[in-house]
């Protein structure tokens, strides 16, 4: 396989300039073009053909969404990546961005150092997801297999529905295609769930809050961005706030969600691990936790101590992950009791909760 060819599209000579040097550091990647807008952009695709877009959001002429919409038209499966500033108002037109397609973001530091700062996210993180996105869509290029239970497939443990583990918590984890991940996931979900959902998508301050209000608007469970000492209530859903770590600890009858800053693992923060091991410790047997698609194997650590506390672990399947990396590390290790496709995991959660407490799914 060849170099990977990346079109870098940003209004700022400056970012064009640094994305391009720390990009062409790579031996696996090669700076195919540049572009200052979106009518510029367009117009190199097919000349030049690139494996991944790399795609600013406030541009003059034709700014990135416009630009995602129309390249979602012709280039479907092209891989785009959002490079926007860490604002209130880049993080809301990222999470649009998502909505419409881009498959993964990062974003500009600012400010004293920005531009330092900028070559190390580029260096790494943007690089490495660059090589993994790329990947994926070379893998799914090929013809997806058809198995009646996606489970047998993929997963070495498999166990079946036990209706006398009663599940008491559903904690979550997921990183690249998250956002949308979540939505489909969350409009699958009954508005009186009884049992909390605790959860942690990697992203920055501002971004979580807003995901958690976009997830809140288009579903029928009330997500929030986690505060400290909140009550952990049935039918809620708590997203872990950017920078921080989400565990869980109890406080008399209650459970009740605690942040703290404590060094990044797996090179993030939050982080699904921490929020796991805390899950694995109140609950035991009584917790259920999903790891869905994302790069890299945060929930791994975690998702071994639910099992070893006799909890439920599922996973999302590969063809239905932007990246394989997180859920297909639980699965690789043997943790799972079932692997599956995002559209049918939302059914499952409610399967396993309302059967395990003498109810029924639907």
């Amino acid at each position: 396989m060849g170099k990977i060819r990346v079109l870098v599209v940003d209004d700022s000579v400056v970012i064009r300039r640094v994305v391009s040097e720390v990009l062409a550091e790579d031996p696996e990647i090669e700076v195919a073009g540049i572009a200052a807008n979106g009518i510029i952009a367009l117009a190199k695709m097919n000349q030049l053909a690139p494996d991944l877009v790399i795609l600013d959001i406030e541009m003059p002429e034709m700014d990135g969404l416009q630009t995602l919409a129309k390249l979602r038209q012709t280039h479907p499966k092209v891989p785009v990546i959002m490079f926007s500033a860490l604002t209130e108002v880049g993080a809301k037109s990222t999470l649009e961005a998502l909505a419409l397609g881009a498959t993964d973001y990062f974003a500009k530091p600012s400010g004293p150092g920005g531009l330092d700062e900028s070559r190390k996210v580029i260096r790494e993180k943007l690089n490495p997801a660059i090589k993994e996105l790329c990947k994926a869509v070379t893998r799914s290029s090929g013809p997806i297999p058809v198995a009646t239970n996606p489970s047998s497939a993929k997963s070495p443990v498999l166990k079946s529905l036990d209706a006398n583990r009663r599940v008491d918590i559903v904690a979550l984890a997921v990183s690249t295609g998250g956002p949308n991940a979540l939505m489909e996931l969350f409009q699958t979900l009954p508005g009186d769930l009884p049992v909390p959902i605790v959860m942690v998508q990697h992203m920055p301050p501002m971004f979580t809050r807003m995901l958690a209000e976009r997830l809140t608007a288009n579903s029928k469970v009330h997500v929030q961005e986690a505060k400290h000492g909140a009550v952990v209530e049935p039918g809620n859903a708590y997203l872990a706030p950017g920078d921080y770590h989400l565990t869980l600890a109890r406080s008399g009858l209650n459970v009740i969600t605690q942040l703290n800053q404590d060094a990044p693992e797996n090179s993030c923060r939050p982080a699904a691990d921490p929020l796991f091991r805390s899950v694995a410790k109140l609950f035991g047997a009584n917790a259920l936790a999903i790891v869905l698609t994302g790069m890299g194997q945060d929930g791994l650590r975690g998702a071994q101590a639910i099992l070893e506390a006799g909890g439920q672990i599922l996973a999302q399947d590969e063809p239905s992950s932007v990246v394989w990396g997180m859920p297909g590390a639980v699965v690789k290790a043997g943790l799972t009791d079932k692997v599956l496709p995002l559209s049918l995991c939302g059914n499952e959660i409610v399967q396993r909760v309302m059967i395990s407490r003498g109810g029924r799914s639907s």
